[in-house]
């Protein structure tokens, strides 16, 4: 099964980040302007048995998180859509003072090995551009946030960056 892998290091405590992930707004505020996304309908978070029922332009998905670990992992695999299989692990690891958050993605699009093989570059395409956007706004999102509590705690005059 193809596999897609990409991580980034975000400047902020793994509690920010995982965080930033349970918030109720986190799937609009990573979802990138295209393909436009909407939400259909949504039950829980990110815990085991939440569900979500997208439209991503033409088409329809449905996912279901399936595994959790609070500031370690989530889980979450398409019940209905466009791939024959996909299963997305959110995996996060303190680094120091910051957080490693790793995106790693099982697919398998219909059709059978050829069409994977043939056809699978395209997505993994796709998914770079995606996750390239959705990395961006997760180090804008916390990094702003740990800097801002770091203004709260040192004062304005003594703000540093969190590796320090």
């Amino acid at each position: 099964m193809p596999t897609f892998l990409k991580s980034v290091v975000v400047q902020a405590p793994i509690e920010t980040v995982f965080g930033f992930h349970e918030r109720e707004d986190a799937l609009r505020l990573l979802s990138p302007t295209f393909p436009p996304v909407r939400v259909l309908q949504k039950t829980g978070g990110i815990e085991p048995g939440s569900r979500v029922d997208l439209k991503i332009g033409p088409f329809y998905w449905s996912a279901l998180h399936a595994a959790y670990e609070k500031n370690r992992f989530f889980e979450d695999r398409q019940v209905e859509g466009p791939f024959a299989q996909w299963i997305h692990r959110h995996e996060f690891q303190p680094t120091g003072a910051a957080t490693r958050l790793t995106d790693h993605i099982q697919f398998e699009l219909p059709g059978g090995v050829w069409i994977n093989r043939l056809f699978g570059w395209a997505v993994q395409l796709g998914l770079h551009q995606m996750f390239r956007h959705r990395h961006q706004m997760t180090k804008r999102y916390c990094e702003k946030d740990s800097m801002k509590v770091q203004r709260e705690v040192l004062g304005t005059d003594r703000v540093r960056p969190l590796d320090e």
